[in-house]
């Protein structure tokens, strides 16, 4: 696959992901959120909840909720501390995963 494609796949799956999270009531407060030690997928914000949202598209919903690995969940985790402490005193942070695979329903995955 080209660069180009991958791209473009990788993008929609990003809108999937985001019209998923506003149908549970989810507000969507960035999209590609550049960041020192990552670049996030979507910020989310539910009341005092802010999630840091990564979304992985692959042939199975098993290979997706695979495919964050350690370091990487690390990385969204602090993430997550920083977007909340800037959100405000009140905020929690966490890391949430949706699994994206073809023909089948997304899966969110709360709190990574």
């Amino acid at each position: 696959m080209s660069r180009q494609a991958a791209e473009r796949r990788g993008r929609q799956a990003e809108r999937m992901a985001a019209w998923l999270l506003m149908a549970k009531g989810w507000r969507i407060v960035a999209r590609r959120r550049r960041m020192p030690m990552i670049e996030v997928d979507l910020v989310a914000r539910r009341g005092a909840m802010l999630a840091v949202v990564e979304v992985k598209r692959r042939a199975t919903l098993e290979a997706a909720t695979l495919a964050v690995t350690p370091m990487a969940a690390d990385r969204l985790r602090a993430a997550a501390r920083q977007l909340a402490a800037e959100a405000g005193p009140n905020v929690s942070g966490r890391v949430d995963l949706i699994a994206l695979a073809p023909g089948r329903w997304p899966r969110h995955i709360a709190g990574l």
